[in-house]
């Protein structure tokens, strides 16, 4: 393993079905920085066809040795805190890429915990993280979430925060629950984030914070594919979070991600066609769990497993999200 590769002992990305496309993109970023990092993927459910062999054939991926079944909404993130003691990880959302050295972040700071510095209003971190004051009904001590973090890139060291310490807060079936989901936003980032930072707060864990994430959704000043290729775009991890579409040319950042795939493909037989098929795969995938999704809707409707009221309201969650 070169020099650089030796700040993690593996870098985790959580993957799902309907994801392969962004997994591929992310694994390929990795890859262009650290050729050599140990990769794994978690796999939040049962994952597109073929995805984990081509995966480890060719870009020397692995996957994390789990359950096979549906985690629910990025709960499987929370699995590499419970792995080997001492081992020294990066978690990361299929949906990112590496701009840059990002490992250079790990290589700098002792801390076991390094995670995005994140500047919110409180109404915004009690929507995207948990309502500390409704909290306190349930824990007297709970800490605000001002200093919260998004979970979709994060350096930990695994046996510091143990299962135990979230037995409270999550049911650990599959899929994974949360005890209180009326206080805590739906998946893991809530829950992680507030066992971490009463941590913090009551117990000393040392949390650092670092600019380690970009939002396309606020800038992508000096990140282009022409500045990462040239090695000068800023060490940071892009996040399309919530900012997904069907065709890689309607999000933000397209050229970086479009960058990306072709790198990917490059290193395939036949990597021009593959991506083609790639391409109409993915879509088909977006398009049936579409259908899908507005199948069951319309299910629950005529069942009476949701009153007629609210339909309106369930077609614009639906679309928007």
């Amino acid at each position: 393993m070169r020099e650089g590769d030796k700040s993690v002992d593996c870098i985790y990305v959580a993957a799902s079905s309907r994801d392969g496309r962004l997994t591929r993109i992310c694994v390929a970023s990795i890859r262009y920085f650290y050729p050599h990092v140990p990769i794994k993927l978690l796999a939040g459910d049962i994952l597109e066809r073929g995805l984990t062999n081509e995966l480890h054939k060719y870009w020397n991926v692995d996957v994390v040795d789990l359950p096979v079944g549906e985690y629910g909404w990025g709960f499987i993130k929370l699995e590499p805190l419970f792995g080997p003691a001492g081992q020294r990880f990066m978690v990361l959302d299929s949906d990112t890429v590496f701009a840059g050295k990002v490992l250079e972040h790990r290589a700098q700071s002792n801390a076991p915990f390094i995670v995005d510095n994140e500047d919110l209003p409180d109404a915004t971190l009690k929507q995207l993280y948990y309502d500390w004051d409704s909290l306190r009904e349930i824990d007297p001590k709970v800490q605000p979430a001002r200093k919260a973090f998004n979970t979709g890139q994060w350096f930990g060291v695994a046996g510091i925060i143990k299962r135990e310490h979230l037995d409270s807060w999550v049911e650990w079936t599959l899929p994974r629950r949360l005890t209180y989901p009326d206080r805590f936003m739906t998946g893991d980032q809530g829950v992680q984030n507030y066992v971490m930072l009463q941590k913090e707060a009551l117990d000393g864990l040392r949390i650092e914070r670092r600019a380690i994430m970009r939002w396309p959704g606020h800038s992508m000043a000096g990140i282009d594919a022409t500045t990462v290729a040239s090695g000068i775009a800023p060490r940071v991890v892009v996040h399309w979070a919530g900012m997904k579409s069907m065709f890689l040319r309607n999000m933000a950042g397209s050229d970086l991600l479009m960058f990306f795939e072709r790198f990917y493909y490059s290193k395939l037989p036949v990597g021009w066609l593959r991506r083609i098929f790639g391409l109409w795969r993915h879509v088909w995938i977006s398009i049936s769990f579409e259908i899908g999704r507005r199948i069951e809707l319309r299910r629950q409707i005529w069942f009476g497993k949701r009153s007629p009221a609210s339909q309106p309201v369930l077609v614009k969650q639906t679309i928007d999200s």
